[in-house]
């Protein structure tokens, strides 16, 4: 489930924990009123502890014919029972509660979230190289070490998300009810109307794509700073160490074979930061292009 990114957080998680409530309210289950279920309750209870006080009653009347304890362990099982019942409705109780909370959150933020299975294939296929974009520039460590606009990207990458969810869902809705309707077929007149109608649609579909590949091309250009930022920690950390070298080389004699090795580590160690440089900005580029 994608959520709308203005929904409280508390309200989102529960709301993505609730496939299984919402499944049920797809198709048609709608949870029963307080009331209702306090009098089955109690309805139970009552027949059940009825039946345990007669039982009780009858015992002892008995006692002196010495069927007594005969009748009060047969007849006292129903009150065994109500014990038994009475956890069970608590525990039915809760979950009915817990459904019905989940039931009014879905009901109260109708129309903010969308749910994966309500997408047909191909828009299901766009939200996911969407996610899997956005994935790779938040889980960067360029992002985590602040190389990136880390706050832009927290609050403008979900926004993303979810305007792509929401716009495919719009879609996939409309393009399966579009889809049926031609199936059943259709006179040329009305033929000359669907027409422009599936090419709205493939438009539409057109344009989603474009925000996909945008944010495509914005993780592109992070991993190729992920790359080179790699890259020049990796030539700082032999720099670090490069006097270690030029020590050993002229210990063994080999200066002429390792001095223009180590005068080149130092050369691409400046290249690099400069294509990190680089790389960066080409990601700054890319990202204010996803900008509304």
């Amino acid at each position: 489930m994608v959520v709308d990114p203005e929904v409280p957080p508390d309200d989102a998680q529960l709301l993505r924990e609730s496939r299984r409530v919402l499944l049920k309210m797809r198709q048609g289950w709608v949870p029963e009123s307080r009331r209702a279920i306090s009098i089955a309750q109690y309805r139970v209870m009552a027949a059940f502890g009825s039946a345990a006080l007669f039982g009780m009653m009858v015992g002892g009347s008995l006692v002196g014919r010495g069927l007594g304890l005969l009748m009060i362990v047969l007849l006292g099982i129903p009150l065994m029972i109500v014990l038994f019942v009475r956890n069970d409705l608590s525990f039915d109780g809760e979950e009915e509660e817990h459904e019905r909370k989940v039931y009014e959150q879905l009901r109260w933020y109708e129309g903010r979230y969308v749910l994966i299975d309500d997408l047909d294939e191909s828009s299901a296929r766009l939200l996911a190289r969407a996610q899997r974009a956005i994935a790779a520039v938040t889980e960067s460590r360029i992002n985590a070490e602040g190389l990136l606009d880390d706050v832009r990207n927290a609050v403008m990458l979900p926004a993303q998300e979810w305007e792509i969810a929401r716009l495919l869902a719009k879609l996939s809705a409309l393009r399966t009810k579009h889809r049926e309707t031609v199936s059943k077929g259709l006179t040329p007149e009305v033929e000359a109307v669907a027409e422009p109608l599936a090419r709205a649609l493939d438009n539409s579909e057109a344009a989603v794509l474009a925000r996909v590949e945008a944010l495509e091309r914005y993780a592109s250009n992070v991993a190729d700073a992920e790359r080179a930022y790699q890259a020049h920690h990796q030539i700082e950390e032999l720099r670090g160490r490069l006097h270690q070298y030029e020590e050993l080389v002229a210990e063994t004699g080999a200066d002429g074979f390792a001095v223009p090795e180590l005068e080149r580590l130092a050369q691409d160690a400046d290249r690099l930061e400069q294509a990190l440089r680089r790389s960066v900005t080409s990601a700054h580029e890319a990202f204010r292009y996803l900008d509304p």
